[in-house]
């Protein structure tokens, strides 16, 4: 072992080299996540040239991957603080504490990339109030004898009619106050419901949406 993987794999400095490596995944994850996602909406929806669709995608990708650096990396400057404020030990409302600091921090700003990233952390929120399937709690041995949550699916029965609600809610929401619908859904949705409802020719039915 090099006198730098030594380093690296000191115990004493892995809560500091996890705060380096909690932001290279999270700029990583966050281009993964938004570029194809981008560029996609720029092919169905963009406005302009190319190169003006190629700004849009550059910046959603750049917001979208600083801010999730931003986050990993501070969220876990905060848990580290707290458990040196607390004399080494972890407590359960210090996640709570270091997601809450951190997500008014970073994601604070509405932005219509962070306006997405936070409805879907809000519906995964929301949904793990749902019953799960199977046992109520499941958990995978680790090599050191603690254990890991294992995520279980929601149970059949209350996620049908979790998505009966969500569905109903959604296109009742659509027609009569669009307004509050976030903006790339509204736009998929009229994409699929209202578009579809025009055309001039068989070109414009089958081959072009408009």
């Amino acid at each position: 072992m090099s006198g730098l993987d030594a380093l690296l794999l000191n115990p004493a400095l892995h809560d500091y080299l996890a705060i380096i490596k909690g932001a290279r995944n999270g700029f990583v994850y966050g281009i993964k996540v938004r570029f194809p996602h981008a560029l996609i909406m720029a092919i169905l929806f963009g406005r302009g040239d190319w190169k003006t669709r190629s700004r849009v995608i550059y910046q959603a990708t750049k917001q979208h991957a600083l801010n999730l650096a931003k986050f990993v990396s501070l969220y876990k400057i905060l848990l580290l603080l707290q458990k040196r404020a607390s004399g080494g030990k972890e407590r359960s409302a210090d996640t709570f504490i270091a997601g809450l600091i951190g997500g008014y921090v970073v994601f604070g700003d509405r932005t219509a990339v962070n306006e997405q990233i936070v409805l879907y952390v809000v519906s995964r929120v929301v949904a793990s109030f749902l019953p799960r399937a199977g046992v109520p709690y499941s958990k995978v041995p680790l090599p050191d004898g603690s254990t890991l949550a294992r995520p279980i699916p929601p149970d059949p029965r209350y996620f049908s009619v979790f998505a009966a609600l969500a569905w109903g809610a959604v296109m009742w929401l659509f027609k009569h106050r669009g307004e509050s619908i976030q903006p790339g859904m509204f736009n998929s949705m009229t994409y699929l419901y209202r578009d579809s409802e025009v055309w001039e020719n068989l070109r414009t039915l089958l081959w072009h949406n408009q």
